[in-house]
């Protein structure tokens, strides 16, 4: 599914993901960076809070899981990249979704325990019409 999204994305996307620890997140991310043509492993940035990783188009993958304080944020200069040309993927974004865009593609993971221990469900909120455009063309990458 991330890789399918990560083939019709368009540049300024932010991808809001949330989800419990080991739902699946960081998995869903690399898909995206497949899906960009990254031909480096995307892995979770937990610790250095940012990876930048070049493909079609740029990936900035954020994780906010370690921080602690709204105030952090404000040293990675979120708004050079939630606007930018590339793709912002932000990885625990409701610890801070008020900074994040408006206009964000919301996807929360959530794991399937009826279906086995490797189902999940994505629980998908475009926010803004270019979001609902790109759900709508990525619903038709999935369905084809």
């Amino acid at each position: 599914m991330g890789r399918l999204l990560g083939a019709v994305v368009n540049p300024g996307t932010v991808i809001a993901l949330n989800g419990e620890l080991g739902a699946g997140k960081t998995v869903f991310a690399q898909g995206v960076g497949l899906g960009l043509e990254v031909e480096e492993a995307v892995t979770s940035p937990s610790f250095v809070l940012m990876n930048v990783y070049q493909g079609r188009l740029e990936l900035y993958h954020f994780d906010f899981y370690r921080l602690e304080e709204e105030d952090e944020l404000s040293s990675l200069g979120l708004d050079e990249y939630f606007y930018g040309e590339g793709v912002a993927l932000v990885e625990w974004a409701g610890k801070f979704s008020h900074s994040l865009p408006p206009a964000r593609l919301e996807i929360t993971i959530t794991r399937d325990d009826t279906r086995g221990e490797d189902a999940r469900l994505l629980h998908i909120n475009p926010r803004g019409d270019d979001n609902i455009a790109l759900l709508k063309e990525w619903s038709r990458q999935c369905c084809s």
